[in-house]
């Protein structure tokens, strides 16, 4: 970025709600039906139906607003959105207006200069429209309204992110939170997060904002990042060639990373707000509030503190933890059965991620019950298996079957062997077939233990244990 200028970049981040029906009717929301099945005259907008809210959808709504310290509105309502779009039957959106069910509240991220809170305006609810589709037909354009009446929460930030960077850490923790509270599964490319992005550039020291541009439905990360980059560069262009900034709606072109204009920007008052005749007024009870507040799950940030602070974990590792619900939850399952807190990260973050990752599953699909985990960790922290070999050959096969860990380590001979005689033989061995290592290393090359300390290892097929092993080595060599 050219170094005059700074951007400012507010985000609108639609989150489909994890509900089995509608907004307003008890039509399905399951992705991918053949087009136009999940539809009936209430969906469709004709003349005499009449719409009723989805309780679930107000509690996801409400869930996510606690989640983000926002200020909830106990007196709310919906409003029409008005304006004619192919996909949008009613000729009109159910939205939220002068009362979103959420206001202020932000999220966290972290940026170079270390964590800061990214201020948000409101949360509010609304139905999604339907689906055009460009690419079927060379003669006209194809709708798909199943979509249309999906409950939406759209998250407004403050004009308060000021790189790519920050947008692309922005969304990626609404992600993890939507996915955290279970209200939303974050699947971009399935459409149920999207993401618009209003940027504009100023000048560095001016606090006036410049004219917006508004970048549509980014469906990645990826894309939300690189859109912000192109159009920052975009404006950066069009000012130092003397050119005005319009403000219009784009579209990101993912094959080329551009964007390109399609529209004039709408203003708000071009939408013809005015509450919905059809829906009551939604009025919120304390008691009601406090009843989804005590159901709330703990959250990520919660979790990380507790996990530096309770169980001795490095912010990494607690951080790393909590990246996933269902790992901090296996997490929090295993501790029951174990106090061995840095031992168990190390495997959830190494082995057990790796056999996951290898065979295409995360831990809502571990199959590995949390006392057979802590009763493996337990082999390896008492000596009886090393832990390499334990990672390397013991876990997949604990995987697959229901016995204990000790009877497969037994059954695949993998108990290491302390009996010092056994040991050293396999020592005396080691260090007969390199004698010119053992010279090196009673010359001072002291590095050269882990050498013999492998090779042992090698000729014992992983049973002997190491600890013992580098004692009788140095015995030996430092006679």
């Amino acid at each position: 970025m050219n170094q005059k200028y700074e951007a400012v970049i507010g985000l609108e981040v639609h989150a489909q709600l994890a509900t089995t029906s509608k907004l307003f009717c008890g039509d399905s929301t399951l992705f991918g039906a053949a087009p136009n099945t999940h539809i009936s005259p209430i969906t469709l907008g004709h003349p005499g139906t009449l719409p009723r809210v989805n309780q679930k959808a107000i509690a996801y709504a409400i869930k996510m607003g606690l989640a983000c310290g926002c200020e909830i509105e106990k007196v709310n309502w919906f409003a029409r959105k008005n304006y004619f779009y192919p996909d949008l039957p009613k000729g009109y959106q159910i939205s939220q207006h002068t009362t979103p069910i959420c206001k202020g509240g932000n999220v966290k991220i972290k940026s170079g200069d270390g964590e800061r809170s990214v201020q948000l305006n409101r949360i509010h609810l609304e139905e999604d429209a339907g689906k055009s589709i460009h690419d079927i037909d060379d003669q006209y354009t194809c709708i798909d309204l199943n979509r249309a009446g999906t409950p939406l929460i759209e998250i407004v930030t403050e004009p308060d992110l000021f790189s790519a960077e920050e947008a692309w850490q922005y969304v990626t923790e609404v992600r993890k939170l939507v996915r955290w509270l279970n209200i939303c599964d974050g699947n971009m490319e399935e459409g149920s997060l999207r993401c618009d992005a209003n940027v504009s550039i100023r000048l560095k020291g001016e606090t006036k904002l410049g004219t917006k541009v508004e970048v549509k439905n980014l469906n990645s990360i990826r894309n939300v990042k690189k859109a912000i980059e192109f159009e920052i560069d975009r404006m950066i262009r069009e000012v130092e060639a003397g050119n005005r900034i319009k403000q219009q709606t784009r579209s990101f072109d993912a094959a080329t990373d551009t964007t390109f204009a399609i529209r004039d920007k709408e203003e708000a008052n071009d939408y013809r707000y005015f509450p919905d005749p059809d829906l009551p007024a939604l009025v919120l009870s304390d008691s009601y509030l406090q009843e989804i507040r005590e159901a709330l799950p703990e959250l990520p940030a919660a979790l990380i503190k507790k996990y530096q602070q309770q169980y001795g974990l490095s912010l990494y590792d607690a951080a790393q933890l909590c990246e996933d619900k269902a790992a901090a939850g296996y997490f929090e399952n295993v501790i029951q059965h174990t106090t061995a807190y840095k031992a168990l990260a190390n495997w959830m973050l190494g082995p057990i991620r790796q056999y996951l990752n290898e065979h295409a599953k995360d831990y809502e699909q571990i199959t590995i019950a949390p006392q057979r985990m802590a009763a493996l960790i337990q082999l390896v922290e008492s000596g009886q298996v090393n832990f390499s070999v334990a990672a390397a050959k013991l876990l997949p096969v604990l995987a697959e079957n229901n016995e204990a860990p000790l009877a497969i380590a037994e059954k695949l001979q993998l108990l290491q062997v302390s009996d010092t005689g056994e040991l050293e033989k396999w020592v005396e061995a080691a260090l007969a077939s390199m004698p010119d290592k053992v010279t090196e290393y009673r010359k001072g090359k002291k590095g050269l233990i882990g050498l013999f300390v492998g090779e042992v290892k090698k000729r014992s097929m992983g049973k002997a244990d190491p600890k013992l092993v580098t004692a009788l080595l140095e015995a030996k060599l430092n006679n």
